[in-house]
């Protein structure tokens, strides 16, 4: 993911007649003030402070810089004295990377025995910033919002969640996905306009034919396969009947082809999201099931059945995610536990769920699948840990696009699932199954997901924003006459921003 390259400019708003004294003693503060929010661990992103900005050509040049430098994710602005904001018209009219503006100070405390104008002179973000947030308003720029010294891990903890939605959002701007086939005959929500979201996300969506990846899949080296296999055995409880010795151990050998042969195709298209489909698999002897899960778990978006729009988000919510504890995976609601009092719902899929979710040691095997009229699949089997976590969905609704996203609780399960063939999750949806799953239904929101216990609501909602997109959130304090109302407004304020 290259994160090492990616940035965000630190920019400090102030002017010129203040003289050299007060516009060093400026920088001084700002470079202090950007060194401890750099090195807050809430910040995944390398922290680069600029210099003091004092005029229009100025902030216009480091926008400008911003704009066309690919490792800058994105910009914090704070006006650490007063910057009359006219001077900033050119260069947010200009922008085009996210931005946080920064409402904060120097100093934590007001020195009460010792205050006098000179202290007052140099310390004026109070009203510097309120300048600067009128601007904003007026010129319609997308931000985000943040007041609090940056000693609070509270004002860290914020930043640190828009940092990793800016560095989402750039990674979808240069996404490349390939679709091998094309989606599930006669599913209308995994459609959606590739034109539209390469306009509005920057993603590439593009389709290969499944026999493409046979031909790379076939020429795969057995010395790989070798490695890989040993690399199974040693990472997995694999079955005794897969193992070298095993009746179906070849069965793990062309998994393991599989997954040689899929990461050496979207290593040299540099594609970092693909899509599958039972119905279309070509020469391929088995529906790719614990290949797809490898891969996920290294970082890759995946949809299942042709679904593009899932399978980026899986990839821009495990780039939010990445270097937090837990995980992000493919999933669909599959099933409900509809006992009152004890309402759950059984997440999983055919094959594709990523073992991120788990802490424990998952095993390996193969089980029939009515789908797909090939060779009884290869698999890895586990429950995800309980936890917290969130379930978002993205759907195209013609006009626009739209993530619905719910707040869960992982849990075990009632009992064992000694039958079920796949990997799982369960979760206790909030407010309560029956709310959720209404107001589920009343967004249109799609039932291929992401679930991930490693980022929650906030950063959503900072991807949104910096996006422009629609998101509804579920969650504890939702009712079904309230969501459905939101929905509505929603859908008059989207048709007419459109205009604007």
């Amino acid at each position: 993911m290259n994160t090492d390259e990616r940035e965000i400019w630190f920019l400090t708003g102030s002017q010129s007649l203040y003289g050299e004294d007060t516009l060093r003693q400026v920088a001084e503060q700002s470079r202090v003030i950007a060194a401890q929010l750099g090195d807050s661990p809430q910040l995944s992103t390398r922290l680069v402070w600029k210099p003091v900005l004092t005029s229009s050509d100025a902030i216009r040049r480091v926008v400008l810089d911003a704009n066309s430098d690919d490792s800058c994710v994105g910009l914090i602005g704070w006006m650490h004295t007063f910057s009359p904001a006219k001077m900033w018209i050119n260069g947010l009219d200009a922008l085009q990377k996210p931005f946080l503006h920064l409402h904060t100070q120097a100093n934590v405390e007001i020195p009460w025995a010792t205050i006098d104008m000179d202290f007052m002179n140099l310390n004026q973000a109070a009203h510097g910033d309120r300048e600067f947030g009128f601007i904003q308003t007026r010129l319609g720029v997308a931000r985000k919002t943040v007041a609090g010294h940056v000693s609070d891990p509270t004002v860290t903890k914020r930043v640190g969640a828009w940092a990793r939605a800016a560095a989402g959002a750039h990674d979808l701007r240069n996404l490349r996905l390939a679709r091998f086939g094309d989606n599930m005959r006669d599913v209308a929500v995994t459609e959606g306009d590739k034109v539209e979201a390469q306009l509005k996300f920057g993603v590439s969506v593009n389709t290969y034919g499944v026999n493409d990846l046979v031909d790379v899949v076939d020429a795969v080296e057995q010395d790989v396969v070798d490695k890989l296999v040993a690399e199974y055995e040693d990472s997995y409880d694999v079955a005794p009947d897969l193992r070298a010795g095993g009746d179906r151990h070849e069965s793990l050998r062309y998994s393991a082809q599989l997954e040689a042969g899929l990461r050496q195709f979207l290593e040299a298209g540099k594609f970092g999201a693909f899509t599958t489909n039972f119905e279309d698999l070509g020469g391929l002897r088995q529906l790719p099931g614990l290949a797809v899960q490898r891969l996920m778990a290294e970082g890759y978006g995946f949809g299942g059945e042709g679904d593009w729009k899932t399978a980026v988000l899986v990839r821009t919510t495990k780039t939010m995610a990445e270097g937090l504890p837990g995980g992000t995976s493919f999933m669909e609601d599959y099933t409900y536990h509809l006992e009152p009092g004890n309402q759950k719902s059984l997440g999983a899929h055919m094959l594709e769920v990523c073992p991120t979710i788990t802490t424990s040691r998952p095993s390996i095997e193969a089980h029939p699948l009515s789908m797909g009229n090939r060779e009884d699949p290869v698999r890895m089997r586990f429950i995800a840990d309980p936890g917290e976590g969130i379930v978002v969905g993205l759907s195209d609704l013609g006009d626009r696009f739209r993530l619905t996203a719910n707040d869960v609780t992982l849990v075990e399960p009632d009992e064992a699932l000694p039958n079920l063939p796949v990997a799982c999750a369960v979760w206790e949806a909030h407010p309560s199954l029956p709310t959720a799953a209404e107001a589920w239904l009343i967004a249109g929101a799609p039932h291929h997901t992401v679930l991930s216990t490693a980022v929650g609501l906030e950063e959503f909602e900072d991807l949104a924003d910096i996006l422009r997109t629609e998101l509804l959130h579920i969650g504890d304090d939702t009712t079904t006459r309230g969501f459905l109302k939101e929905v509505r407004w929603n859908q008059a304020y989207y048709r007419l921003a459109e205009g604007f």
